[in-house]
């Protein structure tokens, strides 16, 4: 993994900083971008060592970044903060010069969850995606992106990095290899998902394509299909669903195709009697997160889980009020 170029005073410091980050098996990308903003302003500023760096320069730095939302900024104040406690620990300073305090953040985002029936209508709408000249079987490929994103919740890159040796069709099984935290991991498939993706293989490669050529791919040469052109692509057909959605409901992200994964998987454990708190170790492994903290971020309450829930505390809860 490359570590990103430095040029400021700090660049050796930032150097280490990021490897010891990645030595603890994280990728540490957004972060280390975030450093590398903060390198290109202090050396764009000749500042050029630690004492130099104070609050002032710290905060001239933040409003460096006018255009960033509250969830943003704070994401990039606690980047730079964290260095600089990791420096005071190694003794490179002795203050840490971020004083400024978190945005508050005003009214979390509720997202919007598709249903089976909606997402088999963007599936619809992706397949009549007409091929370009360096885009052959462009509305096949689109199609069987979503409903992976959708049936198995995986992440957008997962399904951008999959090889053809990654799908084990006599297991129904997917590889996902060297994702987010640097693990990877055993994705079962359904048998409809799996003969959707060898129905998908034999559209598009007839033959028995090698093992380390891209799963979704125009060119070969040019590697998997890219995230942001799979994240344009979502938003180009989503407003052609005419989707209702709901005051406070943000509107659709390719994100939320993963999200609408995790909560069905909830609500049908409810409907099936599962008690979830059992089950969200599982959902956390099986999403690729560390624990199921990370996955509670997921389990969005619905109207439908509510419903469920309340009807799941009638059948526990004693019959006749308190006794």
């Amino acid at each position: 993994m490359n570590t990103p170029f430095f040029q400021s005073f700090l660049a050796p410091y930032l150097h280490q900083f990021v490897q010891y980050k990645r030595a603890l098996n994280r990728k540490y990308l957004n972060d280390a971008h975030t450093l590398r903003l903060l390198d290109r302003y202090l050396y764009n500023h000749n500042i050029a060592d630690w004492h130099a760096v104070d609050s002032a320069v710290v905060d001239d730095f933040l409003a460096s970044r006018p255009a960033v939302g509250p969830r943003r900024y704070n994401l990039i104040l606690y980047a730079v903060r964290r260095f600089f406690a990791f420096a005071i620990m190694q003794q490179w300073t002795r203050r840490n010069p971020v004083t400024a305090s978190p945005r508050r953040i005003t009214g979390s985002r509720i997202p919007y969850l598709f249903d089976l029936d909606t997402a088999r209508r963007l599936m619809a709408e992706a397949r009549k995606l007409p091929e370009r000249s360096r885009a052959p079987y462009r509305g096949l490929v689109y199609e069987t992106i979503f409903a992976l994103l959708y049936g198995l919740g995986l992440r957008v890159g997962e399904v951008s990095r999959l090889k053809m040796g990654d799908a084990d069709f006599t297991r129904n099984l997917l590889f996902i290899r060297e994702t987010k935290f640097a693990k990877s991991r055993y994705v079962p498939m359904g048998p409809r998902l799996t003969q959707r993706l060898k129905d998908y293989v034999a559209e598009r490669y007839g033959s028995t394509p090698t093992s380390d050529l891209p799963m979704f791919t125009f060119n070969s040469k040019r590697g998997g299909v890219d995230e942001g052109t799979i994240s344009i692509t979502f938003h180009a057909l989503w407003p052609k669903l005419e989707l209702h959605i709901p005051p406070g409901v943000s509107p659709p992200r390719l994100h939320d195709l993963r999200h609408s994964f995790a909560v069905a998987t909830l609500l049908r454990w409810y409907r099936e009697g599962i008690d979830p708190n059992c089950r969200l170790m599982h959902l956390a492994t099986f999403l690729g997160h560390v624990d199921p903290t990370s996955t509670s971020v997921y389990l969005t309450i619905t109207e439908e889980l509510l419903n469920q829930a309340a009807q799941r505390f009638q059948v526990l809860a004693p019959k006749g009020g308190a006794q």
